[in-house]
């Protein structure tokens, strides 16, 4: 029985192989092989496949065939509907109405299959556009709608939340306990003590410049105060806004590279003088469109700054230069970065210096601007690349003798307007690696005190979401002095991180030199939210240190905070980087751990 119906089966296939070439003869002519007859019939059954597979989308009827004939007839009925309803309705709001939306209908359609940029509207016009309304609106669903508490990206919305209601004078406390997983891999804690201090917070300051005799003028910083972001880049009443809350708060805002502004100066904050390698400010055009440093220029500005800060690289975008189109220079900004307006070229920033070329140079750089500036710190800022050319630049200052009073350490999770994404994602060392191996080789290069940081001949601040007293407490663990933030004073002024920053269509004002969208933050308002974060922040770390029994951050040590780093298995931070167990003075001497004196002895 089973081999008659195998047979029967083998019969009917053949029955329908013969006609397939059968048909196929007929169309092609009488002499095609049989080999060809076998690939058309399998072209064949596979389109019929295809088009079987591909009959619906799972989308509404009207929308998968919407085409531009469609349009049309659509068309041709709301034309025919409006000219019908001037009898029929006596209704003016109707008539009026029906004949907008018929000829809004028309215009965006024809424009739609006119336009030669979006294959989407040419093919289907009108309904297209839906497509890039959704797509721009897109950050915003996703925020209000769609993402948990933890999950968005660079900061998620319980420490936005924070911020916001920080900012706002608004209680911050938390019920009910923790949200996180304290058993997870990566969680950080603090223990606490028996024994609990009581410090004065407010006498937390950390004197930069003070251990060092050419620094005439020492600046006493704050623990926490705002980074560089450029007149430019954000707003000008975003500018105003800052500077007025760091005076009103008592610490210090760097001006970002853009320059030192009519606004920074009207705010009235203690100034950080962001010296990038465009010399914006301090620098004038050269042979051939170069920008060269001008040291009469610099006198002149130098007198509004507190410190100046030579900006290496950034953590956002290192070893890249920048870019602000001729277009948005504005004559406010070309006053502030000395450019000639109207700017009839793209203002451009290299990604190197032409003052200097080696640590020597630089070294040398440092006490010409020490001495223009008459003994005001001057630092530079860095997100950590290659370790040996690091290693190279702190051999530079203790052979020449000549070092900065501060380093400024960018994690290259650090933000900005706008960078290639390459470089944002791919490009320098995170904060946590990059300051325990810059502390470290400090501290072992005699530069540094690993036991009390205030006793330092180079103070370290550092850069890179900080936004909480945890987040300032950790970063002294791992060898800071003085913490900078900018996204989270970005979130004290309003900021709803729309992910809108290198659009010029900000919608809270902020990054944006459009006047019409700029002019809804108030700088009277917002320098008091600035002002609020920064104390209730500063406030939280100064708790913790109080709870770990610690008098100062500058006594805070790596053991002090504690991370799981498998299922039961937790490490203090000097446990995980090794290198912070190095000893004053030791590679001087040929010593210390064996990865950090690898480096250091330039064995790659």
């Amino acid at each position: 029985m089973a081999s008659k119906t195998s047979m029967n089966t083998m019969n009917y296939s053949l029955l329908q192989a013969a006609r397939s070439a059968s048909l196929l003869r007929k169309r092609y002519g009488q002499h095609i092989s049989p080999q060809k007859t076998r690939a058309l019939s399998s072209t064949q059954d596979e389109n019929k496949q295809v088009n079987i597979k591909s009959h619906s989308a799972g989308l509404p009827d009207f929308i998968e065939h919407w085409n531009r004939q469609t349009f049309r007839h659509v068309g041709y009925g709301l034309a025919i509907a409006t000219t019908a309803s001037y009898p029929l309705f006596h209704e003016l709001l109707l008539t009026s109405t029906l004949t907008a939306f018929t000829s809004a209908y028309w215009i965006i359609g024809l424009n739609d299959i006119n336009q030669h940029q979006q294959t989407i509207r040419r093919n289907f016009p009108v309904l297209g556009n839906v497509r890039y309304l959704l797509e721009m609106i897109r950050p915003e669903i996703r925020q209000y709608f769609v993402e948990s508490d933890e999950e968005a990206v660079p900061f998620d919305r319980n420490h936005r939340v924070v911020a916001y209601q920080r900012s706002k004078g608004v209680n911050s406390t938390m019920a009910f306990g923790t949200r996180r997983d304290v058993n997870a891999i990566g969680y950080e804690w603090v223990n606490h003590s028996l024994y609990p201090t009581n410090i004065d917070g407010a006498a937390q300051r950390v004197l930069i410049g003070g251990n060092n005799t050419w620094c005439r003028q020492p600046y006493s910083s704050s623990l926490l105060n705002i980074s560089a972001m450029s007149y430019g880049a954000l707003s000008d009443r975003a500018i105003l806004a800052l500077s007025s809350g760091a005076k009103l708060g008592g610490f210090s805002h760097n001006t970002g590279e853009g320059g030192i502004s009519d606004f920074h100066k009207e705010g009235g904050a203690d100034l950080v003088w962001n010296l990038g390698t465009a010399y914006f400010g301090a620098g004038k055009f050269g042979d051939g469109g170069v920008r060269v440093f001008d040291p009469d220029l610099f006198v002149e500005n130098s007198k509004f700054a507190k410190m100046i800060e030579i900006k290496l690289s950034q953590g956002a975008k290192p070893a890249h230069g920048g870019m602000l189109p001729k277009n948005k220079v504005s004559e406010a900004i070309a006053k502030a970065r000395n450019l000639e307006y109207p700017v009839l070229e793209d203002c451009h920033s290299p990604p190197r210096h032409g003052a200097f070329s080696n640590p020597v140079e630089m070294c040398h750089f440092i006490q010409q601007l020490r001495s223009l500036s008459d003994g005001k710190p001057i630092g530079i800022k860095l997100c950590l690349g290659q370790p040996e050319e690091f290693c190279e630049m702190v051999k530079a200052f203790v052979e020449t003798g000549i070092h900065p009073d501060f380093i400024t350490v960018d994690g290259a999770e650090g933000g900005t307007g706008a960078a290639p994404p390459e470089f944002s994602n791919s490009v320098g060392t995170p904060l946590v690696e990059g300051l325990t191996f810059i502390h470290s080789v400090l501290v072992g290069a005699g530069l540094r005190n690993p036991v009390d940081k205030s006793k330092s001949k180079i103070a370290l601040i550092a850069s890179g979401k900080v936004l909480t007293g945890f987040s300032m407490y950790k970063n002294f663990a791992l060898g800071a002095d003085v913490c900078n933030a900018a996204r989270s004073f970005l979130f004290s002024l309003g900021c709803i991180q729309a992910l809108k920053c290198n659009t010029n269509t900000c919608p809270t004002g902020i990054t944006t030199q459009d006047p019409e969208l700029s002019w809804g933050l108030d700088p009277r308002f917002k320098k008091v939210r600035v002002a609020n974060f920064q104390k209730a922040t500063v406030d939280a770390c100064v708790e913790l240190i109080q709870a770990t029994g610690q008098t100062s951050w500058a006594t805070i040590q790596p053991h002090h905070v504690l991370r799981r780093v498998g299922l039961g298995v937790s490490k203090p931070y000097d446990e995980i980087y090794i290198h912070l167990q190095v000893k004053q003075g030791e590679l001087l001497e040929g010593q210390g751990p064996e990865p950090l004196l690898r480096v250091w002895n330039n064995h790659k």
